[in-house]
């Protein structure tokens, strides 16, 4: 019992975090069908597979989005916000693609039809009303998608999905922040969130 605990704190010291712990046991590419369930940390549930197709299609319409504001929008607020979607989204959408190959969990290489849309939107729009357009699409699709990874962080047993839920939740926040900091969002979004909530 003595050198179990011992090893027990050796291990735990050298690894410092679950993330890492996690990481180091990611299988490489191309490694078998299935994953132990040492790597994995439990069963995949129908949630965490919705949860691991909603971020990857946030990356598929949210990255163009990004970078549109870099041209499209007549604010420097709007500039950043759409900077901090293209960097998060790239780093959550690189995350995603690694765990559902690990979780032999597919995801789509698509948007939906209705987020293509949205981007579509944004390229015809110009100056103030893409700003706003901008605001009003993404604020409501963060706050939406925010309910979901909560509730996902919350019950998973899955390890992978719990630190892909645990980012996903640090760069939602951020993105809500910097599209709240554009001082355009407008009760009509927020509302628009609020109907979506389970009563």
């Amino acid at each position: 019992m003595a050198v179990i605990a011992t090893v027990s704190v050796w291990l735990s010291q050298r690894n410092g975090s679950a993330d890492e712990a996690v990481s180091a046991n990611l299988p490489v590419s191309g490694a078998g069908q299935g994953v132990p369930r040492a790597v994995s940390g439990g069963a995949v549930t129908e949630l965490d597979k919705t949860f691991l197709t909603k971020v990857r299609q946030a990356g598929l319409w949210e990255m163009p989005a990004g970078r549109l504001a870099q041209t499209h929008a007549s604010s420097e607020a709007i500039k950043r916000a759409g900077m901090h979607v293209l960097d998060g989204h790239s780093k959550l959408d690189q995350l995603v693609r690694e765990d559902s190959e690990a979780l032999n969990a597919p995801i789509p290489d698509q948007a939906t039809a209705e987020q293509q849309g949205w981007v579509d939107q944004l390229k015809k729009a110009r100056g103030h009303a893409f700003d706003q357009l901008f605001v009003d699409l993404l604020r409501a699709s963060h706050g939406k998608v925010f309910i979901t990874i909560g509730e996902v962080r919350a019950t998973t047993k899955n390890a992978l999905v719990r630190r892909l839920a645990t980012q996903a939740n640090n760069t939602v926040q951020d993105h809500m922040d910097v599209l709240e900091d554009t001082g355009l969002v407008t009760d009509a979004t927020l509302d628009d969130v609020a109907s979506t909530i389970p009563k």
